[in-house]
């Protein structure tokens, strides 16, 4: 029909971007009345869009052509795009065109490829997960059927097949596992999964694996008899060979232990794998080195035998010693020869059969130290009722630390004059072959040798320390340390740092540098405070006694201060060597910072400070009453006098002066006799300033001349301790500068601008007002 209204499109029929179009411009109805002019610009729109993707069109084409050159494949391609294109362009029509576009690329594209990643991710996981299980279960079942075969028949021998089958697959899995780690981060429940159940399987293959290796050690007769090492003469030097089975096996029985010792050390290198694995990123050392297995199996049986001698002999400690020792060498050798070999084929890398052996045997008698020996001491120390059963009980510790430190040494020897250097960190290895990892997990231990060390060492210096003549007599430089002539110490504070210095040494056996600063904080810096209180002490006597006043004192005082010098001095000097300097290192980690003496050099100082002062102050004090005639005089600065010379009142009191800093001289070190003069010359300075310059004295030009000479005088007195005396007295100089300057310039120029003419004229020690006060002080005459 002519007049029948066409049909309009469905709502759902239109895209989203044509609906909220028409819903913008058709809001009501009279918006229909403009329907015309909105189909004029949807046309405009539409041909806009027309002439933009031929202008795309174009442009393709102009790409294609510039291409082409290249081949003719390429160029095909290119063109089937834009035949594409072209498709697009005809098949698309109005606004939509744009969107769908962007919908293509925004929304389809990145969502089918994250399907395919996601696809391609589950046949991967899928593929893996299967992989492992099919792995572990042949573990699984090989573990069970193995386990049963040995129930029904104990004496079954088909385990070589089994765990060499196990450990390949163990491997298998491990190789996949690092591989999941490094690729596929997020698949962590997986590998803990796996984990779980390997770790189910090593829970009953490696007793297995121990028990079948213990009990072919027992086939082969091994624990040796004791009886064949002559523990008796230790120092024997041919190896018991006969009573070595390890040397005497041959054949079967041989390859069979062969076979034994390579599946527990292949299983070992496995677990140490996965260790390293799963402690990734956080302390490595536990998985990267555990002690050999295999020595292990060897030490642990002989240390169960040797049990039985050593509860015989707890007051007697030197014969366990000498039996562990001479065990461990009896059979180090065969470590090198017959057991290494088999290690290295095992590719367990970083392992020394001797170091092992050694350090397993170390460990077994710190382990029987721990639990039988020490506690049976300590016991005595703290029921010791009486003196000589506590001094006893002190004696049997010491005795026993120095048996330690032996042993250590004679079993460090077998390892470096093998050729061989410690294959681990410094306080590792140390640990791992030192007896005196004891005192490692049993830190009170370590504060009762300390103590008693300290105690010890403080009873042999008591003696010394109250005999006056070591306080006289000084150290000769040649006899105990260098260079200690430089600083008049008495022989006591050589002494003192000998003692010091043994201390010191005791704790160098230490297997770590925490242990070894624990122990020198703990007895090396009490003696240091102990000396230091008994400086302190002679000094306050001599102080209460005269305070100060005669040469006597003095001298005990500078005494005193000469040792404290020595004693920072040679601390200072140790600080520095690289046995204080890790200890330095290790306080730094713990925020502690400085030396480990930082405190006690401090304390040294002050005392020094403090009594250098004290002199000082003295002789000051003895310089002004000397002083006071001469201050009182003020007429003298105002008489005429024929002849210059020294004021009589002022010659008493520069030879006070110069006798008391000759003493010094005589008695004290030269860095703290020059801090003594030096407060001398700037306490003298001040005093007469204030004495005579501020006095308000009147000064004529004889009186000035005859100021002068008296300076002149006591400069002359310090010339034996500098070259320019004048320098240590600058207040005066300046003041007497400003007494010789004519009238004129004090009066005139000076009245301008005083603080400027007072640094010109080089007056700079001197206040505005002590400068005008001299100069009003000053008087012409004619």
């Amino acid at each position: 029909m002519k007049g029948a209204v066409p049909l309009l499109p469905h709502p759902s029929d239109l895209s989203a971007a044509l609906r909220r179009f028409l819903a913008e411009r058709l809001r009501a109805e009279d918006d229909l009345s403009r329907a015309p002019d909105l189909e004029v610009e949807l046309r405009g729109r539409c041909s806009d869009l027309e002439a933009s993707l031929s202008d795309l069109g174009c442009r393709f084409s102009e790409s294609i052509a510039a291409f082409a050159f290249r081949s003719e494949e390429f160029g095909g391609r290119l063109g089937e795009v834009r035949a594409g294109l072209i498709g697009l362009r005809s098949s698309i029509a109005g606004p939509s065109v744009e969107g769908r576009s962007q919908q293509i690329h925004a929304e389809e594209l990145p969502a089918l490829a994250k399907e395919v990643a996601r696809v391609e991710t589950v046949r991967a996981y899928a593929e893996t997960a299967l992989k492992l299980d099919s792995l572990i279960g042949d573990v699984e079942d090989a573990v069970s059927s193995s386990v049963t075969v040995k129930l029904r028949s104990p004496h079954a021998v088909n385990s070589k097949e089994i765990r060499l089958r196990v450990i390949n697959s163990l491997k298998q899995i491990e190789d996949i596992l690092m591989s999941v780690i490094k690729t596929r981060s997020q698949w962590a429940h997986l590998v803990s999964a796996v984990d779980h159940r390997v770790d189910r399987a090593l829970a009953v293959l490696r007793p297995q694996t121990i028990a079948d290796h213990r009990s072919l050690l027992a086939s082969l007769g091994w624990p040796p008899l004791l009886s064949s090492s002559n523990f008796a003469n230790p120092e024997t030097g041919k190896s018991a060979e006969s009573g070595n089975p390890l040397i005497s096996m041959k054949g079967e029985l041989k390859g069979k232990y062969c076979e034994s010792f390579l599946s527990l050390c292949n299983l070992q290198e496995l677990q140490r794998r996965r260790k390293s694995r799963q402690l990734e990123g956080h302390n490595l050392d536990i998985a990267l080195h555990q002690p050999l297995w295999v020595i292990e199996e060897l030490v642990n049986p002989i240390s169960i035998t040797w049990e039985r001698h050593f509860s015989k002999w707890v007051e007697k400690p030197e014969f366990i010693f000498a039996l562990v020792y001479k065990i461990t060498r009896d059979f180090v050798d065969s470590m090198d020869e017959i057991l290494q070999p088999l290690v290295d084929k095992a590719k367990l890398v970083g392992y020394s059969c001797r170091e092992e052996w050694i350090s397993a045997m170390v460990t077994a008698l710190s382990t029987y130290l721990s639990k039988e020996i020490f506690p049976k001491y300590v016991d005595l120390l703290q029921e010791g009722n009486s003196s000589d059963v506590s001094s006893q009980a002190r004696i049997s510790w010491l005795h026993l630390v120095d048996l330690m430190i032996s042993f250590d040494k004679r079993m460090q020897s077998l390892i470096t004059n093998a050729g061989l250097l410690l294959s681990l960190k410094e306080d590792e290895s140390l640990q791992r072959v030192s007896i005196l990892c004891v005192f490692c997990d049993r830190p009170d231990w370590l504060e009762i040798w300390s103590e008693i060390e300290l105690e010890e060492m403080l009873n042999k210096l008591k003696p010394v320390m109250q005999d006056e003549k070591n306080w006289k007599t000084r150290i000769e430089g040649a006899i105990l340390m260098s260079g200690s002539e430089d600083y008049r110490s008495p022989a006591v504070s050589g002494a003192v740092l000998q003692a010091l210095s043994l201390l010191i040494d005791r704790s160098r056996p230490l297997p770590s540098i925490s242990l070894r600063a624990r122990f020198v904080r703990l007895a090396g810096a009490p003696l240091v405070r102990e000396f230091l209180d008994r400086l302190l002490h002679r000094c306050q006597e001599a102080e209460g006694l005269t305070a100060l006043a005669d040469d006597d004192a003095i001298l005990r005082v500078s005494q005193s201060i000469n040792a404290a010098r020595y004693a920072e001095s040679k601390l200072t000097e140790w600080c520095e060597d690289v046995f204080f300097l890790e200890m330095e290192a290790l306080s730094t980690e713990d925020t502690s910072g400085g030396c480990i003496f930082e405190e006690e050099m401090s304390s040294l100082k002050e005392f020094r400070t403090e009594w250098v002062e004290k002199i000082s102050t003295v002789i000051l004090r003895g310089f002004d009453v000397r002083c006071r005639d001469y201050f009182k005089n003020k007429k003298q600065w105002q008489e005429k006098t024929e002849g210059l010379a020294v004021s009589r009142t002022f010659i008493g009191a520069l030879d006070y002066l110069e006798g008391k800093i000759s003493k010094l001289e005589e008695s004290l070190n030269a860095m703290d006799f020059v801090a003594v003069w030096r407060g001398l010359a700037g306490g003298v300075d001040q005093l007469i300033l204030s004495g005579v310059f501020m006095s308000n004295a009147k000064f004529h030009n004889s009186g000035v001349e005859r100021l002068g000479v008296d300076l002149e005088v006591l400069f002359r007195v310090f010339a034996a301790w500098c070259l320019r005396p004048e320098g240590f007295f600058p207040r005066l100089y300046e003041g007497l500068r400003l007494l010789n300057m004519e009238e004129r310039q004090l009066k005139d120029e000076m009245s301008r601008a005083k603080e400027r003419w007072l640094r010109e004229n080089g007056v700079r020690h001197l206040t505005v007002s002590e400068a005008e006060k001299i100069v009003k002080n000053r008087v012409f005459v004619g």
